[in-house]
């Protein structure tokens, strides 16, 4: 029995688990691995060699694949990660043979506001200090990669400055690329959450030297948010990856034509950086379940899911497989269902959409709960007015999964300070809706918590699922960014800033429009476009300022309302916390 966490931190429940942990040869063979196909990185974690797994396992069938969502979340998270790992280890508790595949953390996450998302109480992934700081290099490989763009972008910029046309082909066999220094699409990325670099000016000469660089202005992007992890969420094997990394646009020429990672022949060696990182990790859950961690968070301004390539082989090897989608299904499962399983076939059986009494209070007028401050006292004694109001935002998200014909289920995620009466009105709310709910406290109790749950989930995964796209991807992509609109978050309509219509005019132009995906961005903390904005609000109508292009992705990328690609750190940052014990080396403070 691991520590209470009503007593104790989760990195001490962590580190007390980790006492007791498989090896990753015994895990890996519990998973039904072959020697072979595991890469151990140490004791106790390892990568997945997937083209030797997926050679070998091609004729099983798949199991049953679950994706776990939640109701517009609060700043302080719903525990979507805890539920996904809570769900596993009850399936396990039923005999299930079962894998989960979650996101990597980000370290901006980590050192900030929300921690690590290795769960938290008795459902947590381990071991909980490598993975969340910095794990098996993914992270770093994929700012390696997409750093490395700009770096051979900014350099053909200064040297095609340097030289005329003759001189530039005999130092280095380059045609010039006439790179507009105006309309230069990619900034550069790094994994913290940093809002001093949103907006740069790199390139400045030191003693009137012009060999400093290409003076212009830039940006930085948080790395989870890079088009080079839309990448390895989405390929479906290292063949795609290559295929993708060379149709990166970086700028535009004068004339308004792409400049892509293949015209300044960068996508070679971008791909080398990501060799092991198109590989799956592999960890366990607190009761040894295993655990695949692939690709990374922030579902409001990137893909936000796990990658195809950990749930096909999660798939592959379990009766029983449970992938996560990042916040609310208004972002995370609308990418699942409209993006993820159309670039990887694959069909859900279940959705879990999980849900707080804390959430619902504030979606029903409750002041917001802030990150490391005492939560109001509406959130600490019973409320069900509040509660049966924020209902409201649950049954839209209900509707939402219902309408990709996929059964949902509900997840009652418990906290302490919740009463009977507050759950029975969830419970009603549910079940009026004709939805599966269920109670579940695996935060305390770990699987035994969870057990009602993976009933539940059991269960819809015995009702017949017809999965069917939200849209036509031969629609124009006005049409489509005004269903989602209209049909997922609840607006009345869309307005278009002027470049926000330029850019999709050019767009709607490219002769492979209709094989591109809508990838929206959009605050993960209101149906709306507005923040503040709580509940299942109507009468709105979603504003989209800018539209981007990945064209390696394959994604038009629409920006609505006042969210930035790099996030800030606030006052009360989670860094302030986290030490080292120097005679254990044993880090604390993580969460």
């Amino acid at each position: 029995m691991t520590l209470d966490p009503k007593q104790h931190a989760d990195w001490e429940i962590a580190r007390d688990a980790e006492q007791r942990m498989k090896t990753i040869e015994a895990l890996g063979a519990d998973m039904g691995l072959l020697p072979e196909e595991l890469l151990p990185y140490g004791h106790y974690m390892g990568k997945i060699d997937e083209r030797a797994a997926m050679a070998r396992l091609a004729d099983r069938p798949d199991g049953k694949y679950i994706d776990v969502t939640a109701i517009t979340p609060t700043p302080l998270g719903e525990g979507k990660s805890t539920t996904t790992i809570g769900l596993a280890q009850g399936l396990g508790r039923r005999g299930k043979r079962v894998s989960v595949a979650i996101r990597q953390p980000s370290g901006g996450p980590t050192m900030g506001v929300k921690g690590s998302a290795a769960g938290g109480g008795r459902s947590q992934c381990i071991p909980l200090t490598p993975y969340s700081l910095g794990f098996t290099g993914d992270i770093n490989a994929v700012m390696n990669a997409h750093n490395l763009a700009m770096v051979a972008l900014t350099a053909r910029m200064q040297h095609e400055r340097n030289y005329d046309d003759a001189r530039l082909e005999a130092l280095s066999g380059m045609r010039r690329l006439h790179i507009d220094p105006t309309r230069v699409e990619m900034g550069w990325v790094m994994d913290y959450c940093c809002q001093a670099l949103r907006n740069i000016v790199i390139g400045m000469e030191g003693d009137g030297r012009r060999n400093d660089g290409f003076m212009m202005r830039s940006h930085f992007e948080i790395a989870v948010a890079s088009e080079v992890m839309a990448i390895l969420a989405m390929a479906r094997d290292l063949r795609d990856l290559r295929l993708r990394m060379g149709r990166i646009i970086l700028a535009r020429d004068r004339s308004g034509a792409p400049v892509t990672t293949a015209d300044l022949e960068v996508d070679g060696a971008m791909t080398a950086w990501m060799v092991e990182a198109v590989k799956p990790n592999l960890i366990q859950t607190i009761e040894g379940q295993p655990v695949l961690v692939h690709a990374g968070p922030f579902a409001n301004i990137a893909i936000g899911q796990s990658s195809i390539i950990a749930d096909r082989v999660g798939l592959k090897l379990s009766e029983y497989h449970v992938t996560e989608s990042g916040f609310g299904a208004d972002i995370g499962y609308e990418k699942f269902w409209n993006l993820k399983c159309r670039y990887s076939g694959l069909k859900p059986d279940a959705a879990v959409i999980v849900a707080t009494v804390r959430a619902l209070k504030s979606h029903g007028g409750a002041p917001l709960p802030a990150p490391g401050r005492p939560l109001p006292e509406e959130y600490t004694r019973e409320d069900v007015g509040l509660v049966e109001r924020g209902c409201a935002n649950l049954l839209h998200h209900i509707a939402m999964v219902r309408r990709s014909g996929v059964p949902p289920v509900v997840c009652i995620n418990a906290f302490a300070s919740d009463t009977r009466d507050e759950l029975a009105c969830i419970r009603r709310s549910c079940e009026a809706a004709g939805a599966r709910v269920a109670l579940s406290t695996h935060w305390e109790h770990g699987g035994e918590g969870a057990l009602e749950l993976s009933d539940a989930v059991m269960d819809a995964c015995r009702e017949p699922a017809t999965f069917t796209p939200l849209y036509d991807w031969n629609l124009p992509f006005a049409e489509r960014i005004d269903r989602i609109a209209r049909e997922i978050y609840g607006a009345d309509g869309v307005e278009f800033s002027p470049r926000a219509q330029q850019r999709l005019r050019e767009l709607q132009a490219l002769p492979d429009a209709a094989e591109l995906g809508v990838c929206m961005v959009k605050t993960q903390y209101s149906l709306s476009d507005d923040p503040a904005r709580k509940g299942a609000p109507t009468g709105w109508t979603l504003h989209i300022r800018d539209v981007l292009h990945y064209g390696g992705a394959g994604l038009v990328v629409p920006v609505a309302g006042d969210i930035s690609l790099m996030p800030g750190t606030g006052s009360r940052p989670a860094f302030r916390r986290i030490d080292v014990d120097t005679e254990t080396g044993q880090v604390t403070g993580l969460f």
